[in-house]
């Protein structure tokens, strides 16, 4: 009796402790900027499912990426500047190889910390900066039970590049070719299925979308698109369908009430123009201009009051750190942490998020070096900002633009290069220089123990 008495009360104590964790479900768009969401000004596209969850839920306006993939990924994993990470550049790992990849046991995680922490954790969609064939368990490494991710591009493996149609997909260490299948439904199905199976436990729910990426395939809906134009916009349409694929299957288990939902996007859109807000936007993926660093950033869950909109400052550093906060635990100390939890902010607890300021960099491809992946530039170009003013810095360090981005969103005037200098511009050039000082002087190089030797490697 004494057995079942003890039994009951831990069942009953553990429920009790899952119950005060929410679900967490990151959605982050490949290759999409701000001009292409309805509730952020975007024309001639509708997104009825993104302008819904905005509705629902908060929407930031200063929330920053890194300007290129692989920058960006690394950032929202770690909680580092791609200065501390060493991932300032782009490298597609299963495409060049040479040994490098993502290496969790030398770099902070997030999803190692939440999985630890006692929640299930799932991916779904874009990974790339790992190599399947050699790392079959790289994603259970990082931190997921499970997974269903396009492998990325492997040279010397022609089915592999398919992302859309007839798509080449690693799951759970077997990497094979959905013939006749459209890669976003089986990413997104197998979200569906694992919320279903663990819908009475706290999820951690990972989906790095291949859409919208080129190449620029037409979608089930749209299977005959006009041009390049018209096949982007379907690939959108097709985004916005599965995230209302996904907040429909929440409600459906009545687990949405205990779900932070953050959709995002990586960096701005590849080669293709749209309107927003009365300007014509050419896509800006690798500049550093705010259509390719401020991306759409909306959240839905517990505390947050709908419909609103804030000015709040953060950026992708700040991810890890806010997603350990909301499930009730920290990032580890034995690493140093660049970003800063939000999580207050979204629980309805403060008003604003903890930064005086934010940052973008990164971008072209990584070079070799002796064997090793390291920075293109020994100090790479960045972008920092504050409520009013953002600053380009160069790659010696050297702040060469000044913007006022109350009165110039659109980054036209170059205040450095009109005279009369302001006492509030003189003001955030000091504060900004002061910020710079406290960098590195060196951006690091990415820290990883290498891969065996590839016949496929790249060179140099």
């Amino acid at each position: 009796m004494r057995t079942l008495v003890l039994i009951l009360w831990l069942m009953i104590a553990s429920v009790s402790v899952w119950a005060d964790k929410p679900n967490l479900l990151f959605i982050m768009v490949d290759d999409l900027g701000k001009e292409w969401i309805g509730s952020y000004g975007g024309e001639n596209i509708e997104t009825p499912n993104i302008d819904k969850l905005a509705a629902d839920g908060m929407s930031f306006d200063n929330a920053w990426c890194m300007p290129q993939c692989t920058p960006t990924r690394v950032t929202l994993l770690t909680g580092q500047y791609p200065f501390r990470h060493g991932w300032t550049n782009h490298w597609d790992v299963p495409r060049w190889g040479a040994g490098a990849h993502f290496d969790p046991s030398m770099n902070p995680c997030f999803p190692l910390v939440l999985r630890e922490a006692g929640y299930k954790t799932a991916a779904a969609g874009k990974w790339q900066i790992d190599d399947f064939r050699i790392e079959p368990n790289a994603m259970h490494e990082a931190g997921f039970d499970r997974w269903c991710m396009w492998t990325g591009y492997e040279t010397g493996n022609k089915p592999s590049g398919n992302r859309y149609a007839d798509p080449y997909i690693a799951t759970n260490g077997e990497s094979k070719t959905h013939q006749g299948k459209y890669g976003p439904d089986v990413y997104s199905d197998f979200l569906v299925d694992f919320m279903r199976e663990h819908k009475d436990e706290p999820m951690f729910l990972y989906y790095p979308m291949a859409l919208t990426h080129s190449p620029y395939d037409p979608t089930p809906d749209v299977p005959n698109p006009k041009n390049k134009q018209e096949a982007f916009a379907a690939m959108v349409h097709y985004t916005d369908k599965l995230l209302g694929k996904l907040v429909s299957e929440l409600e459906t288990l009545g687990i949405r009430d205990k779900t932070y939902i953050v959709f995002t996007t990586d960096n701005g859109t590849g080669g293709v123009t749209n309107k927003r807000i009365g300007q014509s936007v050419r896509g800006a993926k690798m500049r550093m201009v705010e259509a390719g660093t401020a991306m759409p950033f909306i959240v839905t869950g517990p505390g947050i009051k709908a419909g609103s909109t804030n000015d709040a400052l953060m950026d992708f550093s700040d991810l890890a750190p806010t997603f350990a906060d909301l499930a009730g635990t920290s990032m580890p100390d034995k690493h140093e942490i660049d970003g800063k939890s939000f999580a207050p902010l979204l629980q309805g607890k403060a008003d604003d998020s903890p930064r005086n300021w934010i940052l973008s960099m990164g971008g072209k491809p990584a070079k070799l070096r002796d064997g090793r992946v390291v920075p293109t530039d020994s100090y790479d170009e960045r972008v920092l900002r504050d409520k009013r003013f953002k600053v380009w810095v160069n790659g010696q360090g050297e702040i060469e633009k000044l913007y006022d981005m109350q009165n110039d969103p659109w980054e036209k005037t170059n205040l450095l290069a009109v005279p009369h200098e302001t006492p509030e511009q003189t003001a955030a050039i000091a504060k900004f220089k002061s910020i710079l000082a406290t960098f590195p002087a060196e951006d690091a190089a990415p820290a990883y123990e290498a891969n065996p030797a590839q016949p496929w490697d790249r060179k140099k």
